[in-house]
């Protein structure tokens, strides 16, 4: 790296579309020149299409190419069936490797603020990653130094601790509390 400047890690945004829009937004004008953002908007996929072609998109059209995956845990965010989907194809292994994983506790979520979550009230799959390591938890902050530090973490265990990747759960069918 030449000194003086600094990996613009791509970044995913996982969400739940209806509740959690305007976290991510303001994610995006906070951070969108620290990061290289991704996310899946509404009205990009067809939700007409197949659940099977759904999932093909979202690895090879918006995660084949990601290094870090930030979920934006709200109070619904855990019933959502895309989000585990986003998160399953953050874990599976890619041209570049696998994604680091991260969790942004948002304030609509009941465990915010502090450093404890009660793994009912987060996507299953991320719950899993938790456990063995792998993903961090934190609550939502406006700090670009502390998000690059959480970013360049979750990047940095994609490779030392790919090891305690869990993606072994079935993917959901349906979202789940809605």
């Amino acid at each position: 790296m030449i000194m003086g400047t600094e990996t613009r890690h791509k970044v995913f945004i996982s969400y739940h579309h209806k509740n959690d829009s305007y976290y991510k937004e303001r994610f995006e004008e906070l951070f969108g020149e620290v990061f290289i953002l991704k996310s899946v908007n509404d009205g990009d996929i067809d939700s007409d299409n197949s659940d099977e072609y759904i999932k093909r998109l979202i690895q090879k059209d918006y995660l084949s190419d990601t290094s870090v995956l930030i979920v934006l845990v709200g109070s619904a965010t855990k019933c959502r069936k895309h989000v585990d989907w986003e998160i399953s194809a953050a874990l599976n292994k890619k041209v570049n490797g696998y994604s680091g994983l991260l969790a942004l506790c948002i304030p609509d979520n009941p465990d915010y603020p502090g450093p404890h979550y009660n793994s009912n009230n987060i996507p299953q799959r991320l719950a899993d990653n938790l456990n063995t390591g792998y993903a961090k938890y934190y609550d939502w902050t406006e700090s670009e130094s502390t998000i690059k530090k959480w970013v360049e973490i979750a990047f940095n265990a994609r490779i030392n601790n790919k090891d305690l990747i869990d993606n072994s759960r079935l993917q959901m069918k349906d979202d789940e509390c809605e």
